[in-house]
C-alpha cells in the first residue's frame, strides 16, 4: 500500500500557527544590538527546530497507525474473499438440494400421490416457491424440509457475513482516506518548517558577519586612536616637552566617544603612569584602573583577584575585563585592551595575552 498523508483541521490550524514567523528587526546600530538580533535568531532557530522534531514524531506515530490500518484492510479483504467462496459452495449446494428435491416430486408424483398438488409444487419454479406450498410441506418428509432450511439458514448467514465485512471494510476504506490526508498536511507542515530553518540559517549567517565587521570596525578605530595619540607623545617629546609623565593631561585632552561609558573611561586615562595602590586620578595599579572604568569613581572596590573568580564569557564585547592571576584590563574589541601595565609603565593599549580571560561583570 502507498503511503498515505494525513488530515484534522484542528490539528493543522495548531501547526500552522506554532510555525514562527522571522521578525524584520530594525537595523541595529551597535555592536551590542547586532549581538542581540544574533541571539534572537538563534532563540528562533532552536524553537522551530524543537517543533519540528514534534511534527516528525507526530509524523511517525500516524505512519504506525497507516501501516497497522493495512494490515487490517488485508485480514478483512481475505476475510470478505472467504465469504464469497463460501457463499458460492451455499448456492452450489442449493442447487443440488433443489435438483434432489425436483426428483424427488417427480417420484411422489408418478406414484399418485397428490397428483394436483404435485403439479402445483412442479409449476413454482424454485425451492423457495415449493417451501411456501403448505400442500407440499405435508408430502414431503420431515428430512428434506429440514435439509432445506438448513440451507436457507446458511445462505442468509453467508450474506449477512458478507454485508457486515464490506461494511466494516468501507469503514477501513473512508479512516484511510483521513490518514492519507493527515499525512500530506503533516508533510506540508514539515516541509515549511525545514524551510524556515534553512531562512534562519542564512539569517544567523548574516547577522554573525556583520557582529565581526563590527568588531573590526571598532579595532581599527581603537588602532587608529592609538596611533594618533602615540604620534601626538612622539610630537611632544620632539618639542622639549618631555612626554606626557604626569598622566592628568591625557584625560584632559580626551575626545573619543566610542558609545560604551566602560571603554571611554578606559581611553580617557590612556597615558596615566602606573603607581602600586593608586586608584587615580592622575595614577593607577591595574585593578585601581578597571574600578575606576567600572565605577567612574577615585575608589578601591575590588583586586584582580575578584575579576579573575568571574566565569569566562564565550563572546567577549568592549567592556569586559582582561583578567588572569594579579593582573587585570578593560577588553576594548578586535583582541585588544587598555590597562595599567606595571611600574615603569603607563596605562595603555595591548593585545590581549593568551594567559588572560575575559569576564564581564
Amino acid at each position: 500500500m502507498r503511503r498515505k498523508k494525513v488530515h484534522s483541521t484542528l490539528i493543522a490550524a495548531a501547526l500552522t500557527c506554532s510555525m514562527a514567523v522571522t521578525p524584520v528587526l530594525a537595523a541595529p546600530d551597535t555592536l551590542e544590538d547586532l549581538q542581540n538580533q544574533q541571539k534572537e535568531l538563534e532563540n528562533q532557530k532552536e524553537n522551530a527546530q524543537g517543533e519540528l522534531s514534534s511534527l516528525q514524531t507526530e509524523l511517525e506515530t500516524l505512519m504506525g497507525k497507516i501501516d497497522d490500518l493495512e494490515e487490517q484492510l488485508i485480514a478483512k479483504g481475505e476475510e470478505i474473499i472467504q465469504a464469497e467462496k463460501d457463499l458460492d459452495a451455499a448456492e452450489e449446494k442449493r442447487q443440488e438440494q433443489y435438483d434432489a428435491m425436483k426428483l424427488r416430486i417427480k417420484y411422489m408424483y408418478e406414484a399418485g400421490s397428490g397428483t394436483a398438488t404435485m403439479e402445483k409444487v412442479m409449476s413454482s419454479g424454485d425451492i423457495s416457491s415449493m417451501l411456501t406450498q403448505a400442500e407440499y410441506s405435508q408430502q414431503v418428509h420431515e428430512y428434506d424440509r429440514e435439509q432445506l432450511q438448513e440451507y436457507a439458514d446458511t445462505v442468509a448467514e453467508i450474506q449477512d457475513l458478507q454485508d457486515t465485512l464490506e461494511t466494516e471494510m468501507a469503514n477501513l476504506e473512508s479512516l484511510e482516506a483521513e490518514f492519507q490526508q493527515q499525512q500530506e498536511e503533516l508533510d506540508a507542515t514539515i516541509a515549511s518548517k525545514q524551510d524556515e530553518i534553512s531562512n534562519l540559517d542564512s539569517l544567523i549567517e548574516e547577522a554573525s558577519q556583520k557582529v565581526q565587521e563590527e568588531r573590526d570596525r571598532q579595532a581599527a578605530e581603537a588602532a587608529e586612536r592609538q596611533r594618533q595619540q602615540e604620534a601626538e607623545r612622539a610630537d611632544n617629546d620632539s618639542d622639549g616637552g618631555g612626554g606626557n609623565t604626569g598622566g592628568g593631561s591625557s584625560g584632559g585632552g580626551y575626545e573619543v566617544s566610542t558609545g560604551n561609558v566602560v571603554v571611554n573611561r578606559a581611553y580617557s586615562k590612556l597615558g596615566c603612569p602606573y603607581k602600586w595602590g593608586a586608584v587615580g586620578p592622575d595614577t593607577f595599579d591595574c585593578s585601581g584602573f578597571v574600578g575606576y572604568c567600572l565605577t567612574g569613581e577615585y575608589q578601591r572596590r575590588w583586586t584582580s583577584g575578584a575579576f579573575y573568580n568571574l566565569p569566562e564569557v564565550s563572546d567577549p564585547r568592549p567592556g569586559d575585563i582582561c583578567s588572569r592571576r594579579g593582573h587585570c584590563g578593560i577588553y576594548i574589541g578586535g583582541g585588544k585592551m587598555i590597562h595599567a601595565p606595571s611600574t615603569g609603565d603607563v596605562v595603555k593599549i595591548s593585545n590581549v595575552p593568551s594567559n588572560m580571560k575575559i569576564v564581564r561583570f
